[in-house]
């Protein structure tokens, strides 16, 4: 699975993201301060990059960062198709795969430590947005509401 990886800012959470995602066997693809000579390192561009890699086909799923982490969730969920999720817990990354079919994780660098960062991605990775509760009759008709907003 390739993972479209974003951030306006390096720091050791996103160097231990990178390395948490290779270790897990999803090839990355790097935006913003996460790419060596990205000229786009401001949050709403970093957070389009991501979108757009994803909403175009070039990458399956997103993750993206900044300092609250609501820019860019914000900024990424204006590019039609993506439902980007500011998540802090284990149980807010699940309960948005299930109940949202979330595509993009959405992370602050100042409040995640990397101890968390690692059981966020533990449940987001663990939690189905095609199979079980994530396709309930009452879930998939909120997500069709969702995208007839969109439109």
């Amino acid at each position: 699975m390739r993972i479209a990886i974003g951030s306006d800012g390096a720091s050791e959470l996103t160097e231990a993201l990178l390395n948490e995602i290779e270790k897990r066997g999803y090839e990355p693809i790097e935006f913003g301060k996460l790419r060596a000579g990205d000229a786009a390192c401001d949050w709403p561009l970093v957070a389009a990059d991501v979108a757009r890699a994803i909403a175009d086909g070039r990458a399956d799923e997103g993750i993206v960062c900044c300092w609250t982490g609501t820019g860019v969730t914000i900024a990424a969920n204006k590019v039609s198709g993506i439902r980007a999720a500011l998540v802090a817990d284990a149980e807010t990354a699940r309960g948005a795969r299930i109940f949202n079919h979330a595509n993009v994780l959405a992370l602050s660098l100042r409040a995640t430590t990397v101890p968390i960062m690692r059981e966020i991605l533990e449940a987001w990775f663990a939690t189905s947005t095609t199979e079980g509760e994530a396709q309930s009759d009452w879930n998939r008709e909120q997500i069709a509401r969702v995208s007839a907003m969109e439109r």
